[in-house]
């Protein structure tokens, strides 16, 4: 779509454009039929080129076939329930997309804007964090690189324990679990990013040990060090850059969303010979496994967005 198209669209009609034909002579319907195979962004895109387009784009037809099949069960989580049989299917789509927080704002869920499936993120102020309360071993300090602006930090312990569920009516699809972590704590100094490795040690004795576990009897196991050469480096990369990176749970199938899918998780390092701190834990993840192309095995670089 060039200059010419932009000439097409100059006039509604074809009358009003000396019997040459425009976009604007295209049926509605038929506009419609070519939005259903166009991402959301695609449409609100193309709307802005004429009337028959921008009716097209409003189309509950169009719409419905971007929301998930279940999204009526999704609606029952918006704070605000309303009557959503009144409302335009764009509208809903868009309320999605946004995200909405649930389990007192500890949790939120959200539409892919691109694909229109479902994506989750559970802070690890809704998890169980063994010696959590003891403020020798752990404390939360405020962030806006957190999407919950908020993060655990774990000072030193000798247990490490961090694990929570979530019980939700996912769509069917196959779903990824990542743990989102950092190493070193970050703060900003003149303005600037930076990173203290002060209370960073232990973690280089022995791997921490992830799972997860559905309540269809699915179950994932995986163990990374952050010293592991096998993981391109990660300890050296997070030191250069201080970065976020997240370590992959594993994978779990959802084939229907009645009955509602139960997912349990942890993160646990319990060798009791050593003392291990320094390590953020800001989230969990659950996202389609395709959503997003990982950059190394198992742990890829996260941007908060």
């Amino acid at each position: 779509m060039g200059a010419s198209l932009s000439s097409l669209t100059e006039s509604e009609s074809t009358a009003a454009n000396g019997g040459r034909p425009s976009l604007g002579d295209i049926p509605e319907n038929c506009v419609a039929c070519v939005f259903m195979y166009l991402t959301p962004p695609e449409i609100c895109n193309l709307a802005r080129l004429n009337r028959a387009f921008r009716g097209a784009a409003s189309s509950d037809s169009v719409w419905d076939s971007k929301l998930p099949v279940n999204y009526h069960q999704l609606l029952d989580v918006l704070p605000q329930r309303e009557n959503y049989e009144c409302v335009r299917k764009k509208d809903i789509f868009a309320a999605l997309s946004r995200g909405v927080a649930f389990d007192d704002g500890n949790k939120e869920v959200w539409l892919d804007r691109i694909s229109g499936r479902i994506c989750m993120s559970i802070s690890t102020k809704a998890m169980l964090i063994t010696s959590g309360e003891d403020r020798r071993h752990w404390n939360w300090f405020p962030t806006e690189e957190s999407r919950f602006h908020v993060v655990a930090y774990c000072q030193q312990v000798w247990w490490f324990e961090v694990s929570g569920s979530v019980k939700f009516p996912f769509p069917p699809d196959i779903y990824t679990l990542t743990f989102r972590v950092h190493l070193g704590k970050f703060h900003k100094r003149l303005g600037r990013r930076v990173c203290n490795f002060e209370h960073t040690h232990g973690w280089d004795l022995g791997p921490v040990r992830y799972e997860l576990f559905t309540s269809d009897g699915q179950h994932s196991v995986s163990e990374y060090s952050t010293h592991d050469s096998d993981q391109d480096d990660a300890s050296a990369y997070l030191k250069r850059g201080g970065n976020w990176i997240e370590y992959k749970v594993g994978e779990f199938i959802v084939s229907s969303s009645d009955p509602a899918t139960e997912v349990r998780f942890s993160m646990k390092q319990i060798d009791c010979t050593h003392s291990k701190g320094g390590l953020c834990v800001d989230s969990v993840s659950i996202t389609p496994s395709d959503l997003k192309a990982r950059k190394r095995k198992g742990v890829g670089v996260s941007t908060y967005q």
